[in-house]
């Protein structure tokens, strides 16, 4: 489930430490782990204080390792592939506008994976914190 996530013209450290900060809003409490690539805004000062603050344990891939990060990019391929190139934006809002309402309420609530056993990720969720 995506908890977390911003947009932004470039990729900065405050691009991160925005998406963290909002996945922190929803749950109420940061991951045990955060995985991430080698990108300089996850290895930026401020954001591994915020990791630290927040008890969370940072994990990176080695180079040249994709498996480590296979499902965020499963993610992205499936937002510009059934979102992004299937349609033309007039402006950024519009764009905001359109991946918002792909995440929030396509994604995280329609969307059937098979990975978890073609459960949308709001019921996989829903599920593991019953169960737990």
């Amino acid at each position: 489930m995506i908890v977390g996530w911003s947009m932004s013209n470039s990729i900065t450290d405050d691009l991160v430490i925005d998406a963290f900060e909002m996945g922190l809003g929803k749950r109420g409490r940061a991951p045990i782990v955060c995985h991430s690539d080698r990108g300089s805004q996850y290895a930026s000062k401020d954001f591994r204080s915020l990791l630290k603050s927040t008890d969370t344990i940072r994990s990176m891939s080695r180079k040249g390792n994709c498996w480590d990060n296979a499902v965020s990019e499963s993610f992205f391929g499936k937002l510009k592939t059934e979102e992004v190139y299937r349609n033309f934006y007039k402006s950024q809002m519009d764009a905001r506008d359109a991946i918002f309402s792909y995440i929030e309420i396509f994604f995280n609530k329609q969307r059937r994976n098979s990975a978890i056993g073609y459960l949308t990720p709001e019921e996989k969720i829903d599920l593991v914190e019953t169960v737990a």
